[in-house]
């Protein structure tokens, strides 16, 4: 395992915020400003700029002129409203490089998943221009004679998005680009770990909707949860708040939404499995199990936690891993060659090597890595530990946001599966053998528990084609593809008598 030194990222930082025009933005503020709060990148631990905080009554004035917004908006034809999104997309596509350099500096993502998680959202975008002349409803046979029966969708309202530091573009643009096309306005409460990056965004699409006359259907609110977040959850202006996090944060944010009656969108934590059955392609497995554990420095929501092994091919599978976790470049994410960079603050080191020692508590053996790196920043070598052969390891049900991976041998596909479906949380899982049979069996209603359920692929890397989102503690939400815009829709059923007579349904008669 080699590393690499990185230097300091203020003045990267502040190219890559001058190549994105908002180097001189307002909420960028000097050292020392009231209600601020110092960004800090991972890369290094150096600040790299100062972000003013709103208050409550700046999401007060965000609510209420998003709300002015979507009475306009709401009335523009959807496929007028796709050419926005499509010119978002063509803006999102000038700036990529620099953006994704942005995401690589402030979380930590090695340069190709940060540009990736940029064309995520040009992606997303194109997918909701395509989705603005496909919004339909139903017509339905009425029972009545001369009657016809309808299920509409109509714009749901102003839209509460909260985002964490791990994904800063993309999840935003699962839900904005979606809602906006539906007629809807977007209020963004961005993690306070990734605030240059939301400003920078916001920037971008801000400056299309303004060329289109509809500037205000995007508000971004910068805040801490108490003056910000919670009033914002609680705020029956905002019909649905889509919010990704902690398992935690999803049943607080849950239980606001639920008393006042409003809609949730959750995307929650994740344990996800990969099972290795006997007849696997150890080479292919090897692979997607890698990008799986450690790529992000193991901080998805769909990172590979846990690994289920046939006893037939768990040596030679744990050798594979081994080297090439022993092999991997760990450092500056911009650096070429890189595949792990740092985690996104230093608790999250300390945490890791709290997870690690208790596992090795509970019988846990750990193979490979663990240790700190001597760098100035949050860096750490991805970790493999064998669980015991009681396969008892109860560290494991708990999701640690970090590189590590937990190894058990089973004897059988139904074990696989047991073991896959029983932690709490139910988002992503994957499967590597070249049995058709044993395919399908984990992806039937016996199989895996997961909303996302792969074959001969890793549990990390989903499509935006598809819809995501998981079961059990993750949320049961689900974003981006599929039929997901209809969570930013109401649903209307409507009924129309052209006739000249007024039969009542189920027979009845009122004369």
């Amino acid at each position: 395992m080699t590393t690499c030194n990185q230097p300091s990222t203020s003045g990267r930082v502040h190219d890559a915020l001058a190549r994105l025009g908002i180097a001189s933005d307002a909420r960028i503020v000097g050292t020392g400003a009231d209600r601020a709060r110092d960004v800090v990148s991972p890369v290094d631990n150096h600040v790299v700029a100062t972000v003013r905080l709103d208050d409550s009554e700046a999401l007060a004035d965000a609510i209420k002129r998003a709300r002015a917004a979507f009475f306009s908006w709401r009335t523009v034809p959807a496929p007028a409203r796709g050419q926005l999104v499509r010119d978002i997309a063509g803006a999102l596509r000038d700036k990529r490089d620099a953006l994704g350099e942005l995401v690589s500096l402030e979380v930590g993502k090695i340069y190709t998943e940060g540009v990736g998680e940029v064309q995520e959202a040009i992606d997303i975008a194109d997918f909701a221009v395509g989705l603005s002349r496909q919004i339909g409803g139903l017509t339905l046979p009425s029972e009545r004679p001369n009657h016809s029966l309808q299920e509409r969708w109509q714009p749901l309202g102003p839209i509460g998005v909260i985002t964490a530091f791990n994904f800063p573009v993309a999840v935003w643009a699962w839900n904005a680009m979606l809602a906006v096309v539906c007629g809807d306005a977007i209020v963004w409460k961005p993690s306070l770990l990734a605030p240059l990056t939301a400003l920078a965004t916001h920037s971008i699409v801000s400056d299309v909707a303004r060329a289109h006359g509809a500037e205000d259907i995007f508000q971004l609110i910068i805040g801490n949860d108490v003056e910000v977040g919670e009033p914002m959850v609680a705020d029956r202006r905002l019909p649905l708040i889509s919010a990704t996090g902690s398992c935690s944060m999803g049943r607080a944010v849950g239980e606001v939404v639920a008393k006042r009656l409003g809609r949730c969108l959750l995307e929650l934590g994740g344990n996800n499995a990969a099972t290795v059955l006997a007849d696997a392609d150890l080479d292919l497995a090897s692979r997607a199990i890698l990008f799986g554990a450690v790529g992000t420095a193991g901080q998805r929501c769909t990172s590979t936690r846990r690994l289920f092994v046939h006893r037939d091919v768990a040596s030679d599978l744990e050798e594979r891993l081994v080297g090439a976790y022993r092999s991997l470049r760990i450092g500056d994410p911009l650096a070429k060659g890189v595949l792990v960079g740092p985690l996104i603050v230093p608790e999250a080191v300390e945490r890791m090597q709290q997870a690690i020692a208790t596992a090795q508590e509970q019988g846990g053996e750990l193979l490979t890595g663990g240790d700190k790196l001597d760098l100035p920043g949050n860096y750490i070598k991805p970790a493999i530990i064998r669980a015991p052969a009681s396969g008892e390891l109860p560290i494991s049900h708990e999701e640690t946001f970090a590189p590590i991976l937990y190894v058990f041998e089973i004897g059988s596909l139904e074990e696989a599966i047991a073991r896959n479906n029983e932690v709490s949380q139910g988002l992503s899982s994957a499967i590597f053998t070249r049995d058709v049979r044993a395919a399908e069996t984990f992806l039937s209603a016996v199989g895996s528990d997961c909303g996302v359920a792969n074959v001969n692929t890793g549990t990390s890397g989903a499509e935006i084609g598809g819809a995501f989102g998981g079961e059990k503690d993750t949320g049961g939400g689900r974003e981006s593809g599929s039929d997901a815009w209809k969570h930013y829709m109401r649903r209307q059923t409507c009924t129309i008598n052209y006739g000249d007579t007024l039969p009542l349904a189920q027979g009845v008669e009122f004369d």
